[in-house]
């Protein structure tokens, strides 16, 4: 059975909703402007301040959910599925709605991991397939006498600029190469990325490596601050707690490259939908026509190069006006401190907002195909699990879609707003003056709100 894969991310269609676009934007400018006139008026202290560690469960639990068998099985599970899916993408059928690689990298592992580990916190450190087969050598290397010490020490300068590095080459593949769904891409793609880390671990050592250049360890693991579950280490012990929401993200984010990294994950999801703007996509055939007959190759990589320069821009506003923001709040207060590190984690909560905007209805529907395709991964005609026949229901009311994403983007708007003022009470003592650095803050998120609504109204 062969399916259509369509990745173009944000479902919509044609529109015809009661209210005027145009109302939206007012609307959603003023819901921001209330709701900051509310916490000046109502969150008078920190209220999430100092909860972000949280209250340990029952020892019952702690048990159960801290199992070492859990680690040994799920990743055997994942380096196994990372197996398969890389095989899948080596010498399966071409053909992307056939084989398994391009449905499950792009949609169940990039899109379906993001509610989990804002739910249950960042279940990426047990379930990464590179760090269980690192976990796995480096047992054996030891069980059979030796002792391996990291060949270099890590510059901590460095910080999260490797992770920012790697998450921005995985996003130029995803929304600059125009054969990204090809299976062979994503076959080279694994390899690479595989080759980085596993040296990356070799050279740093394996826990220094995973918290600043695995991409995916610190994408999932900031998301996974807004959850309320989290694994902490406390007298060399490791306990799992409940927070409120929202509270892991009150930590300062101190690692060098934290603002790089945001910008990524914010900028690359904004670029896509202006990448699938009907002018965007008028100037990127232009450029593409005058070499898709004689040269392919030479009309993809002007492709790749055009629409990398558009996420590169995208990524570097998201960055400048961030920093501009922080910039006129510091100069507010007086404060002779950086605040980049204090304020950053404010983003997060929208870029999750931008994520589930233009990607819910794509992980609904295109996730769905992954259950026939995964009784026949490699496209050979197999029904290895009984679910070849499986038919998708798909979801497509361009209506809806467009309500929820406007409520989603202002949602995600509001907590981040209501994330920066909780900090700035808390560094400042004081309700008026947390307002006070906070009006640039507030034209950011304004801004941000009104670009995210344009962008998913130009599709």
């Amino acid at each position: 059975m062969s399916f259509s894969i369509p990745f173009a991310h944000g479902l919509g269609g044609v529109r015809d909703p009661v209210i005027p676009v145009w109302l939206f934007y007012y609307a959603a400018s003023l819901t921001l402007i209330l709701s900051f006139v509310a916490l000046g008026v109502l969150w008078r202290r920190p209220l999430l301040e100092g909860r972000g560690g949280g209250r340990p469960l029952s020892p019952r639990w702690q048990r159960l959910l801290l199992w070492v068998g859990w680690r040994i099985i799920l990743g055997a599970l994942s380096a196994g599925l990372l197996v398969v899916i890389w095989l899948a993408a080596l010498v399966g059928e071409p053909d992307a709605g056939d084989n398994l690689a391009p449905t499950f990298v792009w949609v169940v592992f990039w899109l379906g991991l993001v509610p989990l580990v804002v739910v249950f916190g960042n279940l990426w450190s047990v379930l990464s397939p590179w760090r269980a087969a690192a976990d796995a050598v480096a047992w054996a290397w030891n069980k059979a006498g030796r002792t391996w010490e990291p060949a270099a020490a890590y510059p901590e300068r460095l910080g999260r600029w490797p992770a920012a590095a790697l998450l921005l080459a995985f996003a130029t593949l995803e929304l600059a190469y125009p054969r990204a769904a090809e299976p062979r891409t994503l076959g080279l793609a694994i390899v690479v990325y595989s080759w980085i880390t596993w040296a990356g671990m070799l050279l740093y050592g394996r826990r220094t490596w995973i918290e600043h250049g695995e991409a995916f360890h610190v994408y999932f693991g900031l998301l996974s601050l807004i959850a309320p579950f989290s694994v902490q280490e406390r007298d060399d012990r490791r306990l799992v707690v409940v927070r409120p929401p929202l509270a892991g993200l009150t930590a300062r984010q101190e690692v060098p490259g934290t603002v790089a990294f945001v910008a990524v994950m914010l900028g690359s999801v904004a670029f896509d939908g202006l990448s699938r703007a009907s002018w965007w996509q008028n100037r990127l055939y232009d450029l593409e026509a005058r070499y898709i007959v004689d040269s392919p190759r030479t009309a993809d990589l002007v492709a790749t190069g055009f629409n990398l320069l558009g996420l590169m821009a995208a990524v570097t506003a998201v960055a400048l006006m961030f920093l501009v923001a922080v910039r006129a709040a510091q100069a507010v207060s007086g404060s002779r401190e950086g605040l980049a590190n204090v304020f950053v984690a404010s983003l997060i909560p929208i870029a999750l907002a931008y994520a589930v905007a233009h990607y819910f209805t794509l992980l609904f529907n295109q996730g769905q195909f992954a259950i026939p395709l995964a009784s026949d991964p490699f496209g050979r005609g197999w029904d290895l699990f009984g679910t070849s026949d499986f038919t998708p229901s798909l979801f497509n009311s361009p209506d809806a879609i467009w309500y929820t994403q406007v409520a989603v983007l202002v949602a995600g708007h509001v907590l981040g707003l209501a994330l920066a003022h909780d900090r700035a009470v808390a560094i400042w003592g004081s309700a008026r003056t947390a307002a006070r650095t906070q009006y640039a803050m507030l034209a950011l998120m304004v801004l941000y709100t009104c670009t995210g609504l344009w962008l998913l109204s130009a599709n």
